[in-house]
């Protein structure tokens, strides 16, 4: 059965990792808190790196929470804005207003993963897809059920619904 840390289990344990951080030495902090150097040492080595990385998951969280806080409160005051503007009539202002919302909107979305900004390339709709299909439905002309279930195949992927690995 494995030891348990006297550091992890200390009730000053903060302190001793932030002397730890602070690159205090081993020994000044072993005598501070009454634990053995070689206890401080291991712990250093063992448990600190966990306890950091943790650590830096958490703040990474958390600095994605208020980037998601921010983005909702800038929407928040954009349809505000927007909205005064359309009640007193200045519909300049407020089609700006709507720019902005829709700006805000998009900064959320793309926050929550739900908007990407790559390019979409539909190739079913260029010449190329074309040729190719006409060239593969013209060699199954001699295999009418293999051209019937390709054909079929064919219409899924070109309405989009092609995305089940099992009618492969």
């Amino acid at each position: 059965m494995p030891r348990t840390c006297t550091v992890c289990a200390h009730p000053e344990r903060a302190a001793i990792d932030q002397a730890l951080l602070n690159n205090s030495v081993i020994r000044d902090i072993a005598g501070q808190h009454r634990l053995a150097k070689s206890a401080v040492a291991r712990h250093k080595d063992d448990h600190l790196p966990a306890a950091l990385a943790k650590a830096k998951e958490a703040q990474t969280v958390a600095d994605a929470d208020d980037l998601l806080r921010q983005a909702g409160a800038l929407r928040t005051k954009a349809m505000s804005l927007l909205l005064k503007a359309e009640t007193a009539g200045d519909f300049r202002t407020a089609l700006a207003g709507v720019r902005e919302a829709r700006g805000c909107l998009e900064l959320l979305a793309k926050l929550l993963g739900e908007l990407r900004d790559e390019a979409t390339i539909n190739i079913t709709i260029t010449a190329a897809w074309v040729e190719v299909r006409a060239a593969v439905m013209a060699a199954l002309v001699p295999y009418p059920e293999a051209r019937a279930a390709v054909a079929e195949r064919l219409a899924a992927v070109e309405a989009g619904e092609a995305h089940d690995a099992d009618a492969a």
